[in-house]
């Protein structure tokens, strides 16, 4: 594997990317391991009967799961922006890849996104693997020159930079023979205004029952006080000129140049693009909204399932029968 890249290309990569890999990878390796406390006590037991083969069970069920999708997006020139990804279904004992289910899912994505199309790959791991050129050679007939993006689930502490990396392939002589091997690229992260506030909701995201209070949260607390000041102070006027032309109050010339020089400004921001806009991003917030609502819900309901799940297995191995929902 070379050191990096030569291709002079410049990568942008957007978080949805990055939480949908960690998001894949968290649902595949809690479907195929058991709770904490239920995968000590089946070691234990197991280990009382034969320490031998409790030991490779163990190393079996311990090993990270791999999973593996697609990346899309669009080149402009010499610069590639990775926006989102898909999952795949992928086989690495048969070296398999249901070619159906890439196909469907990369035409429903051309219906939403007629401009963006696949880049390349992605998978978990610490480094890329020689297997995974075999997956890589089966996206060239999409994209003659895939790109791969790697995500490391492993935990370092002492790690600063995003356990992310990015691998372009090329064609290198080796030994007298043509080779394609992988080599890394340097990218940036990239984000638009709708990806940092789902990703800042998500990153203070507290369990059920804690303060739900974020940085999000606070700057609409911070909105709403402004327009509420704002609307008393509107008030505050009206009733001044309803007084004023009542005669209750005296008239005051400066005063009212003041709020006809306040009042021509208004026409200013009722054009057909402002209105347009407005209305995009009030379209925008209300779908972040329901995007935050069903993430707080399927997280809920998460839970709600791995804590029945557990307390049905604990249930059925006392009883030894089995309940009937």
């Amino acid at each position: 594997m070379a050191s990096s890249s030569s291709s002079g290309l410049t990568f942008k990569l957007h978080p949805l990317v990055i939480v949908n890999i960690s998001d894949h990878y968290t649902r595949v390796k809690s479907q195929l391991n058991l709770p904490p406390s239920l995968t000590s006590t089946s070691s234990a037991a197991t280990s009382n009967n034969n320490n031998n083969n409790s030991n490779g069970g163990e190393n079996n069920q311990q090993k990270p799961p791999r999973v593996y999708g697609c990346v899309i997006g669009v080149q402009r020139g010499r610069t590639v922006e990775i926006f989102n990804s898909f999952e795949l279904i992928y086989d690495p004992s048969t070296r398999s890849l249901d070619r159906s289910f890439l196909e469907k899912k990369q035409e429903l994505y051309k219906k939403v996104f007629p401009h963006f199309y696949v880049l390349g790959w992605y998978s978990t791991g610490s480094n890329a693997q020689e297997s995974d050129m075999h997956f890589h050679k089966a996206l060239m007939d999409i994209n003659e020159s895939p790109l791969y993006v790697l995500l490391n689930p492993a935990i370092n502490p002492a790690q600063k930079d995003l356990p992310v990396t990015i691998y372009e392939s090329e064609l290198h002589v080796i030994d007298g023979v043509p080779q394609l091997i992988f080599v890394r690229s340097s990218y940036t992260i990239e984000t638009v205004e709708a990806e940092r506030i789902s990703v800042d909701h998500v990153a203070h995201l507290k369990p059920s029952g804690g303060s739900a209070a974020t940085q999000l949260a606070a700057q609409l607390t911070g909105i709403h006080s402004a327009i509420k000041m704002l609307n008393s102070r509107i008030r505050v006027v009206h009733q001044y000129l309803v007084g004023m032309q009542k005669g209750d109050i005296p008239c005051e010339s400066s005063l009212l140049r003041q709020v006809s020089s306040l009042l021509r400004r208004l026409p200013a921001i009722e054009s057909e693009k402002f209105q347009d806009d407005l209305l995009m991003e009030y379209k925008d917030t209300l779908l972040i909204t329901y995007l935050a609502m069903f993430t707080n819900c399927s997280s809920t309901m998460n839970e709600l399932v791995d804590k029945f799940n557990t307390a049905y297995d604990r249930h059925s191995r006392r009883g030894g029968r089995t309940a009937f929902i």
